[in-house]
């Protein structure tokens, strides 16, 4: 089975759920491949986000490329459905000034169907996430 990103939307993924929305700035950015673009929350903290792969997925890497997100909560799901989630990641990221911060997460070769990203503190009013990678596999479809 060949790795691919997962979190691309022309691999299939899909951003099913944000708590807010910038038309300039919509949640799609975070999977379209495209370095220059972004999502960026609206204030107030926690935000979150579900990815849905429409498939079982196998990760073995995260990328996560963001702007002033201080503590980061990740949980996953196998549910045909995005219900049924669990703690997966929990990381405080280090403010970057004048750029990107870039997280690295080996994943052990966890299985999801759904990722959420829960953003629950940041170096500001606002944050930014500008692409999730997720390396892996494609297990099974969801039938």
């Amino acid at each position: 089975m060949r790795k691919v990103d997962l979190c691309l939307s022309s691999e299939g993924a899909e951003v099913i759920l944000a708590t807010s929305s910038d038309e300039k700035h919509p949640p799609e950015n975070i999977i379209d491949g495209n370095p220059e673009t972004f999502w960026t929350t609206t204030g107030m903290f926690p935000q979150e986000f579900i990815v849905c792969f429409h498939r079982l997925v196998r990760i073995e890497r995260l990328v996560i490329r963001s702007y002033f997100v201080r503590t980061l909560k990740i949980e996953k799901s196998t549910a045909k459905e995005p219900v049924d989630f669990e703690q997966w990641i929990e990381r405080d990221l280090v403010h970057t000034e004048g750029q990107l911060q870039n997280e690295e997460i080996m994943a052990r070769d966890d299985h999801a169907t759904y990722l959420r990203f829960i953003i629950t503190s940041a170096f500001d009013h606002i944050a930014a996430v500008y692409s999730i990678s997720a390396e892996g596999v494609a297990v099974s479809d969801l039938s």
